[in-house]
């Protein structure tokens, strides 16, 4: 009897310990999901240039991490697994915009709130990255607004300026792009804001309007232009939020965005239409400024391709 009883402890103790081994397991496994899940505002040293670029880490059932990478150009990328070896992270992707059919490679380790790595091209060469955790951006009380500023006063650029050589004009009130080129950009720059912009393009025009230099509202013709998913067709956040329906007008008519932004909170307003309501920008889209999110950042223009029109561009910023 005393044998079957010590034997019954033994056991019970054998299934404590199993138990209490499983729960540190598990709690370990969760600290290392935390600290890689979420999305990182990263930045690439290319050859002495720094790239501003965006990654998003989730967790797909029990097993698989998967994820989003968005670049210095085109929209977000779909990651389909994530691996996990010796406690760094890595995945690769397709090209998307490059002139290659190589891969991107990327390895990373996490620590805290930081993220580094090394991203092998598609021309073979590494580069390193270093980021940090994107900030939450989420207000906990709507914001009280200002006086509305006109930032184009027809008559000719001051308060802007361009990222490149200048093909921008003024004429006849318009601020005007008549061909692809370079970016414009205002010299002030701005947190949480209500913005009213004006346009009208013409055939085969690409441009955007980019919230604090960092989130693309897509401005494409869907009638005439390239096919683009929804995802990046007019009126969308660019590769991550698709307007829940297309009013775009035709070629040469006047278009209109009423957009808030607001932390992360963004609704967009197109044509009178209200095609993405109070929605989370989960990070920056491609041909953002930088990926510094947290920080106050200007309007600008882009000009994939032209022509091009703006017109009664007036932000009212939050107090």
């Amino acid at each position: 009897m005393k044998k079957i009883l010590l034997s019954r402890i033994a056991l019970f103790r054998l299934v404590v310990l199993f138990a209490a081994f499983s729960a540190l397991k598990v709690s370990a496994q969760s600290i290392k999901d935390a600290n890689v899940i979420g999305r990182w505002d990263l930045t690439i040293d290319k050859g002495g240039k720094s790239i501003p670029s965006w990654l998003e880490v989730q967790k797909s059932g029990n097993h698989t991490y998967i994820g989003r990478f968005t670049a210095d150009g085109g929209s977000a990328r779909p990651i389909s697994e994530v691996k996990e070896a010796n406690g760094k992270f890595s995945f690769s992707i397709p090209p998307q915009w490059e002139n290659s059919a190589k891969y991107l490679d990327f390895e990373f380790e996490v620590n805290g709130d930081a993220i580094k790595g090394t991203m092998v091209y598609v021309d073979g060469v590494t580069y390193n990255f270093t980021g940090v955790r994107a900030p939450a951006l989420i207000m906990d009380k709507a914001p009280v607004w200002g006086k509305p500023i006109t930032l184009f006063n027809g008559k000719n650029l001051d308060g802007w300026h361009a990222d490149g050589k200048n093909q921008w004009v003024v004429e006849k009130g318009l601020l005007t792009s008549p061909h692809s080129g370079s970016n414009i950009i205002t010299d002030k720059t701005f947190n949480d804001f209500k913005l009213h912009v004006e346009f009208r393009f013409g055939k085969g025009a690409n441009s955007g309007v980019y919230l604090r230099g960092r989130y693309e509202v897509q401005i494409i013709d869907p009638k005439t232009g390239p096919h683009e998913p929804v995802n990046n067709q007019f009126s969308a956040i660019y590769g991550v939020l698709p307007p829940n329906k297309l009013v775009a007008k035709d070629v040469g008519e006047w278009q209109s965005y009423d957009i808030t932004l607001v932390g992360r909170m963004v609704t967009v307003v197109a044509n009178g239409h209200t095609v993405i309501c109070n929605a989370v920008i989960p990070g920056i889209t491609g041909g953002a400024i930088d990926s510094k999110e947290g920080e106050p950042g200007p309007i600008y223009f882009q000009c994939e391709a032209g022509p091009i029109d703006f017109r009664n561009i007036v932000i009212t910023p939050a107090k």
